[in-house]
């Protein structure tokens, strides 16, 4: 290399020349992480991107790196692999990322394997699991129950592959979320079904329902059938044998098998005799097929490692036919209910329903001879008894005798129970008690999961006092978003009195539809805040413990921010006990009641409310309310414990570099009631505008000339919110304070709430 050359230093590409290139705008349609809706996978993506930004650029450090920092490897590459089809491009692809990332000094397959290790607890839950009989599984908030069950199916998976699994859930978005972590694991597609309507609302692509995998049968077939006519070009055999399963079967019985066991016969040693190495490679019958694949397939170094070599590559044309064979049936099966049927009957090992599908298909399944070795039920405390028996008479019993081995059950029997609606039954039959709470009562062995990783630990002992014995993993106390301040927010969680608002606290509209339009306010006004901050709005939900409030807090957003492209909407708007097996890292909670405690009484409705939230909860109440109910005492006590008034921060923006529990260097301020924060954050937002267009007229260009009489050019952050445009800079504080104070009516039901008349969780 020339001195010239050495000289030369690589200049770093600006952001403009890096959302140019192809990469990353394949890149956004194909495998970005922040990208929800993504492109399904196609192979000749990876064929293009080698074949036109590594080959052609003569393997460039710059391409590569760009393909580096995109996570190709990561969310592209490695999660499609597949032995089977993939071509020497891909291979090639995969040696490229893995070479640059040792070149930069990251780690090849960090993303490709649990950051967080399992627990003991966990592991012994997992392998409790394994075994035959009833598992029982108590998983507080945030100790991975998920994890826990997606590692006990794929064990099972793997090591009885025959056996057939069902899942059960109670809710769609459960078994959602259960699913998606399934996929992503080292299961093949084939075996994967989701039923019901939920496998609409699936993150992915691809189709998990029924004909969605029939579809994905019959295209496998023909990639397959198409690797067999080239086998059969490579080994000069004439005719179609690749026209239909049949024939590739015939084809591989008679001149695949026949081909290897001569083979075989070649080079094998003998009693005593070390085989010979040159023999593996001369004698192999399959040179021509693998042609594609990196050569030189044989190394020639020892004979025990060829034939290990030799005896893979066999493995991998076996498994070609293997998979044919299984789908013969389809070939021979015509209609698409009927290959359906085989489908859930035959060939799905993995098969996903909730509880209440179960129910309404239980006829058919049976009739169809519906058949299963091991039922895994997630979120057992959350489902009736009689929904729980259900999903195990889906099969008849065979010679008298049940085929199921494993019924494991995962569940919190301290969070909420099934819903009853129906009074009566509630109190007087004890339905709402689950099976799973019903075993713990009687002293049915469990493994109590110990260690969570979802909150801070100060946020965890809001709730861990209703457990035996509940930790923090080490990350929640190490890991730098644990550590770190929340910006704006003197405290990581705080307790709000909220005082009646024009004489008004809680209202009724309806029986059951408790308001309070004060909280309302309140809530979306630290909302508010908090995007002002530089919070993203999909890290921030709001939850309060009565429908009514919901449909008011959804009328409070769309009435001051809904439609403004600067603050936007919360991820959800909801009630605590729809938010149940959910979380989010900011909370904001209303508790509404002021003339009773209602049915935040239930301690399991409270340790979900506490429960959701990973680095900041804050609550809005009347504390003199709460901290008198008994039941209510160890959370309350704590909460108490902190100012009863906002701590605010406003010059210190997110994220932060400030300590959690540290005092902050900016100046603080102490928001005494609604009003105050209501206005506090109006003016907020009117001087950010006004430093904005400022900015904007800093930037635009030189005035035109008089005798050209052209319009002003309109910045760009005009369209933010007309209400704002028309409000004068110099206009005087008093009255634009008069014009906020104007809180809109009282809105009683909304459009959002028909079909609920009577409160979706009543008063206990």
């Amino acid at each position: 290399m020339d001195s010239a050359s050495q000289g030369k230093k690589m200049v770093a590409p600006t952001v403009s020349q890096i959302n140019a290139e192809y990469v990353t705008q394949l890149s956004n349609r194909y495998w970005a992480p922040h990208v929800k809706k993504k492109m399904t996978f196609e192979p000749k993506v990876i064929e293009d991107v080698y074949q036109k930004e590594i080959v052609k650029t003569k393997f460039a450090i710059r391409k590569i790196m760009l393909l580096e920092f995109s996570q190709y490897l990561e969310n592209y590459l490695w999660p499609n692999y597949s032995s089977e089809v993939s071509s020497n491009a891909y291979l090639m692809s995969i040696c490229c990322m893995v070479n640059e990332k040792f070149r930069e000094n990251v780690p090849a397959w960090e993303n490709s394997r649990n950051t967080i290790q399992f627990t003991p607890t966990q592991i012994e839950a997992i392998r409790a699991g394994m075994q035959p009989g009833l598992t029982m599984v108590v998983g507080p908030p945030g100790t991975g129950k998920t994890d826990v069950a997606v590692q006990i199916i794929s064990n099972l998976y793997h090591n009885f592959p025959e056996q057939r699994t069902l899942i059960v859930t109670h809710s769609n978005q459960a078994l959602n979320q259960l699913f998606e972590k399934i996929m992503a694991l080292d299961i093949d597609e084939r075996h994967l079904l989701r039923l019901g309507h939920g496998e609409e609302e699936l993150e992915t692509e691809k189709d998990f329902s029924r004909y969605g995998r029939v579809n994905y049968v019959l295209a496998r077939r023909l990639e397959l059938l198409r690797e067999v006519g080239r086998l059969q070009e490579s080994l000069g055999v004439p005719g179609d044998v690749s026209y239909t399963c049949e024939t590739a079967g015939h084809f591989y019985l008679y001149q695949v098998m026949s081909r290897w066991e001569e083979y075989l016969s070649k080079v094998k040693t003998k009693c005593g005799k070390s085989g010979d190495v040159t023999t593996v490679s001369e004698n192999f019958p399959f040179h021509k097929y693998f042609a594609n694949a990196p050569q030189p397939i044989f190394k020639g170094q020892s004979y025990e490692e060829d034939m290990e070599i030799a005896e893979g590559c066999f493995r991998h044309i076996n498994k070609i036919f293997t998979q044919l064979e299984e789908f013969r049936a389809f070939e021979l099966l015509r209609s698409g209910l009927d290959r359906s049927k085989y489908l859930l009957v035959k060939e799905a090992k993995i098969i996903a329903m909730t509880c209440t599908h179960a129910a309404l298909k239980r006829h058919d399944l049976v009739e169809l001879g519906f058949k299963y070795d091991n039922i895994l039920m997630e979120e057992a405390a959350q489902i009736l008894e009689i929904e729980t028996f259900i999903p195990l008479l889906l099969q008849n019993p065979e010679d008298g005798f049940s085929r199921l081995k494993r019924w494991i059950m995962i569940g919190d029997h301290h969070q909420l129970p099934p819903v009853i609606k129906n009074m009566a039954f509630q109190k007087y039959s004890n339905m709402e008690q689950s099976l799973f709470t019903r075993f713990v009562r009687l002293g049915v062995p469990t493994v109590d999961l110990d260690a969570q990783g979802r909150a801070r630990a100060s946020l965890c002992n809001l709730y861990n006092w209703r457990y035996k014995k509940l930790g923090n993993l080490p990350h929640v106390q190490i890991l730098p978003e644990f550590c770190t301040a929340n910006a704006g927010l003197v405290y990581d969680f705080q307790l709000i009195n909220v005082e009646d608002f024009n004489g008004i606290g809680e209202s009724e509209p309806n029986p059951y539809f408790y308001q309070n339009l004060a909280e309302a306010e309140y809530a979306v006004a630290l909302f508010m805040y908090m995007r002002l901050l530089g919070y993203p709005a999909e890290r921030i939900s709001i939850l309060t413990t009565y429908n009514g409030q919901k449909h008011l807090i959804r009328d409070v957003i769309n009435q001051r921010c809904g439609g403004n492209p600067l603050i936007g909407r919360p991820s959800k708007v909801t009630t605590v006990d729809r938010f149940q097996g959910q979380q989010n890292d900011y909370i904001i909670l209303s508790l509404v009641r002021t003339k009773a405690v209602g049915h935040l009484r239930d301690v399991r409705r409270l340790v979900v409310a506490m429960s959701r939230a990973r680095l900041g909860l804050y609550i809005f109440a009347r504390v003199s309310l709460f901290q008198n109910c008994f039941e209510l005492t160890p959370a309350f006590n704590q909460l108490t414990a902190r100012p009863l008034q906002l701590h605010i921060v406003p010059s210190e923006y997110h994220p932060t570099d400030r300590r959690n529990g540290n005092i902050p260097t900016h100046l603080m301020r102490v928001i005494k009631n609604m009003p105050e924060m209501a206005n506090f954050v109006y003016n907020m937002y009117m001087q950010m505008i006004q430093n904005m267009h400022q900015y904007r007229k800093q930037l635009l260009p030189p005035p035109v000339p008089q005798s050209i009489k052209e319009p002003a050019p309109v910045p760009d952050i005009d369209n933010v919110e007309e209400t704002e445009e028309s409000v004068p800079e110099n206009e005087d504080e008093e009255t634009t304070e008069e014009d906020f104070k104007k809180m809109p009516e009282h809105p009683g039901r909304d459009s959002d709430s028909e079909g609920s008349g009577t409160e979706e969780d009543k008063e206990n």
